[in-house]
């Protein structure tokens, strides 16, 4: 008997591209000391804790191979999903594959970064190189409350939003990003690199900015710049946050 089997169907198709991530650094591999900060996180950004996937970076500690399991369970029971490990030794990425995790490898340390390629190759711009010119971006208009759960992307360019953005929303753009309204959730600009990317709102009460993959999260944001029109820029290796003038 044959199995006759349409070889022009296609199932899948393999792509290497940027995604949004969260990086979870470790810096104790005590479940319970974990479990206690992410409850006094929980109460101050309830919206940034929904099934929020996270990497958990490693790098920090010893023989953390240890209590990972316990780990990824008190992340889950704060609705956090561990995706992946970061870092360690060799029991550890056979830690992470025994729990169904992937794994990457250790990077070099230094500002905190929220965005990790799936992909590493790097992506070789001859035209670009040549001539020294960035090349055009396409803007994205968005018309609308972008609401809790949702997410809206300018994987090309920069995106404007005529509206607000509700707390548990997410809006991302290769460049910058422009709310015409209050800024509750998250906003990604910059999410291949670009540092010249900025965030413009009229009303800044964002639960995490982020440029190039430098961000801050509510609890850093100066509180003087809650409530009020404001913009965000990468500049001494750093997110800078100013009044909009």
């Amino acid at each position: 008997m044959s199995l006759n089997v349409d070889s022009a169907a296609v199932a899948f198709t393999f792509k290497g591209g940027m995604l949004p991530m969260t990086v979870m650094e470790l810096s104790s591999a005590d479940p319970e000391q974990i479990r206690q900060q992410l409850a006094g996180k929980l109460s101050q950004s309830p919206a940034f804790f929904q099934h929020t996937p996270v990497v958990l970076s490693v790098e920090k500690l010893n023989e953390p191979h240890l209590a990972l399991e316990r780990i990824c369970a008190v992340c889950r029971d704060h609705k956090l999903l561990p995706v992946a490990l970061r870092g360690g030794s060799e029991p550890v990425r056979q830690s992470a594959w025994a729990l169904g995790l992937g794994w990457f490898p250790p990077v070099e340390e230094g500002r905190g970064r929220i965005l990790e390629s799936v992909s590493n190759t790097p992506v070789h711009d001859a035209t670009r190189e040549e001539t020294g010119d960035a090349p055009a971006l396409a803007t994205r208009l968005y018309r609308g409350t972008v609401r809790s759960g949702q997410q809206v992307s300018a994987s090309d360019g920069d995106l404007v939003v005529i509206g607000a953005v509700n707390a548990g929303a997410e809006v991302l753009a290769a460049g910058s990003i422009h709310v015409y309204g209050a800024l509750r959730g998250r906003a990604l600009a910059g999410i291949h690199g670009n540092t010249q990317a900025g965030i413009y709102c009229r009303e800044l009460a964002a639960e995490l900015l982020s440029v190039a993959g430098n961000y801050k999260r509510s609890e850093d944001i100066d509180a003087q710049l809650l409530g009020r029109p404001a913009e965000v820029h990468f500049a001494k290796e750093q997110l800078e946050i100013k009044p909009l003038e």
